[in-house]
C-alpha cells in the first residue's frame, strides 16, 4: 500500500490547483491577459482529477475506461494553447512572425505524431513525444519573454503578474522537458524508475500552481 506521503503526491496534479484558484477566489479581478491562465487551472483541475479517479479506482471501471493516457495528451495541447495565447495578449513581441511559426509548427507536429507515430488513445502509455515538444515551445517562449524584459531595461522586472507566471512555467518546463523526454522508455526499462521521475513532475507542477498563485496577488502589468 503506498504511503501517506507518495499519495498526497499522487494526488498533487489536483490539490495544488486548488491554491491559486482560492486565491482567485478572492482577488477575482484579473487582467485580461491572465484570462488563459484562469481557463486552463479550471480545464486542468477537471482532467487531472478525472485521470487520478481513474488511475486510483481503474479495477473497478470498465477496460475501456482504465486509461487515463489520452487525458493526459488533452492536457498537454490545452496547457499548450492556454499559455501561448497568455503570451499572445503581453503585447506585440509575442505577435511576429516567428510565434506564428510556432504555432503552426504545434499543429503540425499533433497532427504527424499522432497519425504517423503515435496513437492518440494509447493505453499503454502517455504521448512523450507531445509532452516533450510542448514544454521545448513553451520554454522558447519564456526565454523570449526574458529577452523582451531586458530590452525594456525596466526597474520593475520582478513585480508584474506575468512575470511570476513565466517563470513558474520556466520552472516547470526546464524540469519536465527531460522528464517527458525519458519518461516513455524508462516505463519499460525500469518502471520504478519511471514512477519516481514523475514524482519530480509533480514537484514542479507544484511549483507552478504556486507562482501562478503568487502572481493573482500581483500588481497588473501596464
Amino acid at each position: 500500500m503506498r504511503s501517506t506521503l507518495q499519495l498526497i503526491l499522487d494526488w498533487s496534479e489536483v490539490w495544488a490547483l486548488l491554491i491559486p484558484l482560492f486565491v482567485l477566489a478572492l482577488r477575482r479581478h484579473q487582467p485580461s491577459y491572465m484570462r488563459p491562465v484562469i481557463v486552463y487551472l479550471w480545464a486542468a483541475l477537471l482532467l487531472n482529477l478525472v485521470g487520478d479517479v481513474i488511475g486510483d479506482f481503474k479495477r473497478y471501471l470498465p477496460i475501456w475506461l482504465r486509461s487515463n493516457n489520452v487525458l493526459y495528451n488533452i492536457h498537454s495541447i490545452i496547457r499548450f494553447a492556454c499559455f501561448s495565447y497568455f503570451f499572445q495578449l503581453l503585447g506585440k513581441s509575442f505577435r511576429s512572425t516567428f510565434d506564428i511559426i510556432i504555432n503552426l509548427c504545434a499543429v503540425a507536429f499533433v497532427i504527424f505524431n499522432f497519425v504517423q507515430i503515435e496513437h492518440f488513445n494509447n493505453p499503454l502509455h502517455l504521448s512523450g513525444n507531445l509532452l516533450a515538444t510542448e514544454a521545448y515551445l513553451l520554454l522558447i517562449y519564456c526565454l523570449q519573454y526574458y529577452l523582451a524584459k531586458l530590452k525594456a531595461e525596466t526597474g520593475e522586472f520582478g513585480r508584474d503578474k506575468d512575470f511570476w507566471v513565466v517563470t513558474g512555467l520556466s520552472i516547470y518546463v526546464v524540469i519536465n522537458f527531460f522528464v517527458f523526454l525519458f519518461y516513455v522508455p524508462l516505463l519499460t526499462e525500469n518502471p520504478d524508475l519511471a514512477d519516481k521521475m514523475w514524482n519530480v513532475h509533480n514537484l514542479a507542477y507544484i511549483s507552478l500552481s504556486i507562482f501562478i498563485a503568487k502572481a493573482f496577488y500581483g500588481p497588473a502589468r501596464h
